[in-house]
């Protein structure tokens, strides 16, 4: 079985600032929120975790396996999407015309990211490959695996896993600490 888990909230999702890449540790509700999660999944087996690098999914992944003896392996192609200039910005959906928004309105329409920050395409490029290199052989051999990772990140996930289209990309998105059974 494959399961996904979104990290508990920061600061920054309180505030509804784009985190992307930007480094950002849980806050005390984030940590609560995985306590709550670490709960609801004590019964389901898990022989290994992969985790975004970024603090906030890494410590949502420790808390909610702690006590068990499940590995916990980061990968880089795990991180949340670069959001490149508009990291940090806040409420960016009260600012018309702000351009990063395209991404989350009409990701179809998103060909040229915003300065310095990461395409669908690059995002798609970087989980489908960790699905076909990681995953897949893991799921051939009965392997339960959880995957802790960032809206965005977990988006691209589903996406390739449902087989959705990238004006559907979307769809897929949970909320904090939420774990969802893909496979």
């Amino acid at each position: 079985m494959l399961y996904i888990l979104r990290h508990g909230k920061t600061d920054w999702n309180a505030a509804h600032k784009l985190q992307g890449k930007t480094d950002i540790p849980l806050n005390e509700e984030g940590r609560e929120m995985a306590y709550a999660a670490a709960k609801e999944c004590a019964d389901i087996h898990f022989d290994v975790c992969y985790s975004s690098p970024l603090i906030r999914a890494k410590e949502t992944a420790q808390i909610v396996l702690a006590g068990r003896d499940i590995p916990i392996i980061t990968d880089v192609r795990l991180e949340e999407m670069g959001f490149g200039t508009y990291e940090g910005i806040e409420n960016s959906f009260d600012i018309p015309d702000c351009p990063i928004n395209v991404l989350f309105f009409h990701p179809e329409e998103y060909k040229v990211p915003v300065e310095g920050a990461e395409s669908i395409e690059e995002l798609l490029n970087r989980t489908g490959e960790f699905l076909d290199e990681v995953i897949y052989p893991e799921l051939k051999n009965g392997k339960d695996i959880l995957i802790v990772g960032h809206g965005a990140m977990n988006c691209s996930l589903i996406s390739h896993v449902k087989g959705y289209d990238i004006s559907h990309m979307w769809d897929g998105m949970t909320e904090n600490c939420k774990l969802v059974r893909l496979l």
